[in-house]
């Protein structure tokens, strides 16, 4: 075989990746395999509007709120949508619920009801989206409880260790999608000559402990005296213990807990005086972004608790988020467990 045929071989798109992990398991009806394809043809769609926000009156706002009291952009609006067209007429899902939607999004009644629940975060990070600061997009599949038919509340309502796959796409310099389905964390990168994603991070693995931390230190003040106790002892220095950790925070949570699992350390959004239980969305950002780090070897808690064994009871129910290396979250969970 000539090296061009070589090199040919090795490029490996993610749709034979998803074939080829369909293939391990010799039950499989393909009918998640489906939907991960589905998925990324949303993201796709998505991420063509995001290169083209600018030119053509898509940024700014709407004249709505969403159900958590962010103002709406207008590309958060397309995005949602998009996402919701891509995702209806499959037959793969029986329910979807989206940051952006007080209730449950259901399937219409003339397309098929699948066995798969869909959460997601149609813009993580719009917020800064005028300024040209990355977004992405953040989902999490679940498999339905109920045996048929629309899905309901108690397909939706289950805590984040038993998702069955979750992953983001990140619109940045390059447009990536990583994801996982429990057997490792795996990243592509988009083509655009030939609109192909290429596996480009093969089995991601966050270091064990990092150097980096990534907080909204504006809330200080707001913060319980562990919290900032935590963050103050990151800074000092002590070059036996590899302190100080830089500080980096971009203000996006995609983009921050993305460059976490590249480089390893922390990225922490904790409750404070006026958000008891921070500003995350515990099942649209918190549970996909937790079974991604994991997977990568990471950790994600609220403090207290494994993010991924809390149980939600409410749609848009908010945690705190401190998501990274192993390491990095047991020390701050001793932090915040000190009784002074």
């Amino acid at each position: 075989m000539d090296t061009t045929h070589q090199s040919a071989s090795k490029f490996m798109t993610l749709e034979r990746h998803i074939i080829e992990e369909k293939n391990k398991h010799p039950h499989a009806t393909g009918e998640f395999s489906g939907l991960l394809h589905s998925i990324s043809l949303a993201v796709k769609l998505v991420w063509r509007e995001v290169t083209k926000a600018g030119l053509v009156n898509i940024l700014g706002k709407t004249d709505r709120m969403n159900v958590t009291g962010d103002e709406v952009k207008k590309l958060d609006e397309f995005a949602d949508e998009t996402i919701y067209k891509a995702m209806d007429h499959a037959g793969h899902l029986c329910v979807m619920a989206s940051e952006e939607n007080e209730d449950l999004l259901h399937i219409p009644d003339h397309y098929q009801h699948g066995k798969y629940v869909m959460l997601y975060d149609p813009l993580d990070g719009s917020g800064n989206i005028d300024a040209n600061i990355t977004v992405g997009t953040i989902f999490s599949i679940l498999m339905r409880v109920t045996n048929s038919g629309n899905g309901t509340m108690d397909d939706v309502l289950q805590p984040g260790y038993k998702q069955v796959a979750a992953g983001y796409a990140l619109f940045s310099s390059s447009m990536m999608f990583v994801y996982s389905t429990g057997h490792g964390v795996h990243g592509f990168t988009l083509d655009p000559s030939v609109g192909e994603f290429l596996l480009s991070h093969e089995n991601i693995r966050i270091p064990q402990r990092g150097a980096i931390y990534a907080v909204n230190e504006g809330n200080y003040n707001r913060w319980e005296p562990n919290m900032r106790r935590y963050i103050d002892w990151l800074k000092i220095e002590d070059k036996a213990d590899g302190r100080p950790y830089s500080g980096r925070y971009i203000g996006s949570l995609v983009a921050d807990v993305h460059r976490t699992l590249m480089y390893g350390g922390i990225y922490c959004y904790p409750g404070d005086t006026k958000n008891k239980n921070g500003k995350l969305r515990l099942m649209y950002e918190n549970n996909p972004l937790a079974y991604i780090v994991e997977n990568a070897g990471g950790a994600a808690s609220d403090g207290k608790t494994r993010i991924m064994d809390l149980v939600p009871t409410a749609l848009h129910q908010k945690s705190p988020l401190f998501i990274g290396s192993i390491d990095d979250v047991r020390f701050a969970e001793e932090f915040l467990a000190v009784k002074r």
